[in-house]
């Protein structure tokens, strides 16, 4: 679906509104420190591309996140480091980790909320887990609260949930592309998302938009001959294959927008279809242009106001 492309689009786009950026992932090996010319993330942040005061630019930065990392973590804050360093030398660590059903998710959930709760960047944005397990994901926090009625857990879990219900400081930017599986994919899942998360939903986004090309219609030999030149011989035939091919997949990707629009009442944004074998910070700075100006014809948001 290119989540990691549009988690990566997003980053820069805040950016380049002066915002700093910090991305995280959970899943780790998405393929995002590639598109800086970075290695694999680790668990402290690092720099993907500073920020220029001057310029306007907030920067972006970038950490992964573990449930081991986030239970050390945890227990060093708590001030049982002595505890978390037998864990690790025992081999014990993945044992307690996943002791409780759902506990790795809300682990790593509870450190992005205190990442969130530090304000050490202005937006967080969460590389969260494909569609099947980002709803169990996201729901760790109901289930446990439910489950363990006390103790620390259920204070984890609860401040998790105070940020998922609050659309203030969470949004779930739900990715597709426009073609049928996927779009079926997507409205599935955000139904699922605000009937069993209750998280709020932001716009969609369609990524992969073939972009609107003119002349598609034209003969390719009366176009060569107007344009005074020739076509070698199978040219003309191979061009206009390849002109009905792109009308086809534009009108199957016109098909599957005006159904994703009635089955989702949501707005979309639609980043282009970039036809480069990598992504790199220059496509991304097209895509981020691209996501910017779908922002900007947004319609504003309905304000209810008392008489």
């Amino acid at each position: 679906m290119g989540k990691t492309t549009v988690s990566a689009t997003l980053a820069r786009a805040a950016a380049h509104q002066g915002l700093s950026t910090l991305i995280v992932e959970v899943e780790g090996k998405s393929g995002l420190s590639a598109m800086y010319g970075e290695p694999a993330f680790s668990y402290d942040e690092v720099t993907l591309a500073a920020a220029d005061p001057d310029a306007g630019f907030g920067g972006v930065r970038a950490r992964t996140l573990t449930p081991d990392d986030a239970l050390l973590d945890y227990l060093e804050n708590a001030g049982m480091s002595r505890i978390s360093r037998r864990l690790v030398a025992s081999g014990a660590l993945d044992m307690v980790a996943t002791a409780v059903p759902g506990i790795r998710d809300i682990l790593v959930l509870g450190k992005v909320r205190s990442i969130e709760q530090a304000r050490s960047a202005d937006l967080v944005v969460l590389d969260a887990p494909a569609a099947g397990h980002a709803i169990s994901f996201l729901q760790s926090a109901s289930g446990l609260a439910d489950a363990v009625r006390l103790g620390p857990i259920n204070s984890q879990a609860k401040d998790v949930l105070a940020m998922l219900d609050d659309p203030e400081r969470c949004q779930v930017l739900l990715v597709t592309l426009p073609e049928e599986t996927p779009v079926n994919e997507l409205v599935d899942t955000a139904y699922q998302l605000e009937d069993r998360v209750g998280v709020s939903l932001g716009p969609v986004v369609v990524n992969g938009c073939y972009p609107e090309l003119p002349g598609l219609d034209a003969d390719p030999a009366a176009a060569a001959a107007e344009a005074d030149t020739s076509l070698r011989r199978g040219e003309a035939a191979a061009l206009a294959a390849a002109a009905e091919f792109r009308r086809d997949r534009m009108a199957l990707q016109a098909e599957q927008l005006t159904r994703l629009n009635d089955a989702l009442p949501l707005p979309q944004l639609r980043l282009p279809y970039l036809f480069d074998a990598e992504l790199g910070p220059n496509q991304l700075d097209e895509l981020a242009a691209a996501l910017l100006a779908g922002i900007e014809d947004l319609p504003a948001p309905h304000v209810e106001v008392e008489p």
